[in-house]
């Protein structure tokens, strides 16, 4: 399955609004999907940071992004990554699951997950700390992450 790919101007709107959210300037960065995509991944992250809750838009998409490049440097069906309300991708090689509950589940909230592609959480953290729920043999994600370390 290709990862979902926004338009470039529903990104930048959704990053403006989170910046304006946060008190900054409007983004001033290099206009490409991928740039854009990462200015938010990084816009969301500092609102967590502060305390505050991230646009919904800009969560969105930076949630996406994110589970995108983990289906991208993991494919397959074997394990289902849910980050409600935002998103859920299949990735993983091994068995394909087809129907029902996958027998792999990985679930967690935004900011773990953000946190956790990020790099700036290991997934032995986001266990140990009841952040995360992984159920199946193959749903252990170390190997995989992180998929776009944030500065």
């Amino acid at each position: 399955m290709p990862p979902h790919k926004p338009d470039a101007a529903r990104v930048r709107a959704a990053l403006d609004v989170q910046l304006i959210a946060l008190d900054e300037p409007p983004y001033d960065g290099p206009e490409s999907l991928d740039a854009l995509l990462g200015a938010c991944v990084a816009v969301v992250l500092r609102a967590y940071e502060r305390g505050m809750r991230p646009e919904r838009d800009a969560a969105r998409l930076a949630v996406r992004h994110l589970l995108d490049r983990l289906a991208e440097a993991a494919p397959g069906r074997t394990v289902e990554v849910r980050v409600p309300p935002y998103a859920a991708v299949q990735c993983v090689e091994g068995p394909r699951h087809t129907r029902g509950t996958p027998p792999n589940v990985v679930e967690t909230d935004a900011r773990t997950w953000l946190e956790l592609a990020t790099g700036r959480l290991t997934w032995d953290q986001a266990v140990a700390a009841g952040s995360v729920t992984a159920s199946g043999a193959r749903a252990d994600l170390t190997g995989y992450l992180p998929v776009a370390p944030v500065g």
